[in-house]
């Protein structure tokens, strides 16, 4: 029998999270992590997951990270829960807390109930961010909640990052992609890649759907048909950005959903 994820678990190194840990976790925003869901024990785009944790661990601490050490960890923290959300946080230690060996980092993992994107399509309002050092899935996230915050109390579902010029990026907490008919648009713009988007858009190419890299503003909106965004909860349509309403494309949004839906899940 399947165990229930609980509301919140959390390891460090292996081990349950002492008062002291969290504090020093709770006081120290230098690090990254990768998010992924996972189901009967697998994850879908396991091995992005672990290069992600790896070549973020390699840039902002000088080391790498196992990615088979990884993999144990989350084996052990989910224990008999076959499905979950699970992070991934990757720190520097403080001189007294615990050290991974084969690292010289500490790895926090955390265990909560599995999310499912429903299906509904999204309405995204444009701010005026872009995020910092974007490559990276960093920690810190103050000024994306506090604009997907504002998204919510105008009405929409979360907020669109924008650069000078009206430059599209990425969504608060997902990839964005627009469709003009013929072909899958990725906006050319300082963004992270997110799994679910680099997914998506390998899928595209061994389909033959062409799938691009081009800068997208917020004045040109009007000249795409359909929009969705991607992230580990899986892909949802785009209804409208600010007052851009898109007719939508269901074969579209179905071929990608289906595509994305085929994706092979890693074992852990």
């Amino acid at each position: 029998m399947t165990t229930v994820a609980p509301n919140l678990l959390i390891e460090v190194d292996g081990r349950p999270v002492t008062e002291a840990g969290l504090r020093l976790r709770a006081l120290d925003t230098y690090g990254h992590f990768t998010a992924m869901q996972v189901r009967d024990y697998r994850v879908r785009g396991l091995a992005l997951h672990l290069d992600r944790l790896d070549s973020a661990t390699r840039e902002l601490f000088g080391v790498g990270l196992d990615g088979e050490h990884v993999r144990s960890l989350l084996r052990h923290a989910l224990g008999d829960v076959r499905d979950a959300s699970v992070r991934v946080y990757v720190h520097r230690p403080n001189e007294t807390d615990e050290r991974d060996e084969t690292s010289g980092t500490t790895l926090m993992v955390t265990v909560r109930p599995p999310v499912a994107i429903d299906g509904r399509a999204q309405s995204l309002m444009s701010v005026p961010y872009q995020r910092p050092v974007p490559h990276i899935k960093h920690l810190g996230g103050f000024a994306q909640i506090h604009y997907g915050r504002l998204a919510e109390r105008a009405g929409f579902d979360s907020a669109l990052l924008t650069g000078r010029g009206g430059v599209v990026a990425e969504g608060a907490i997902a990839n964005i992609a627009f469709w003009d008919g013929s072909s899958v648009v990725w906006p050319d713009a300082p963004v992270l890649t997110g799994i679910t988007m680099a997914l998506v858009h390998a899928c595209l190419l061994s389909a033959g759907l062409p799938s691009v890299h081009r800068e997208v503003t917020l004045a040109d909106l009007g000249q795409y048909r359909a929009a969705f965004v991607t992230n580990s909860h899986g892909v949802a349509p785009v209804s409208r950005i600010d007052e851009t309403v898109f007719p939508g494309d269901a074969t579209l949004l179905k071929t990608v959903t289906e595509l994305y839906d085929g994706v092979e899940w890693a074992r852990l």
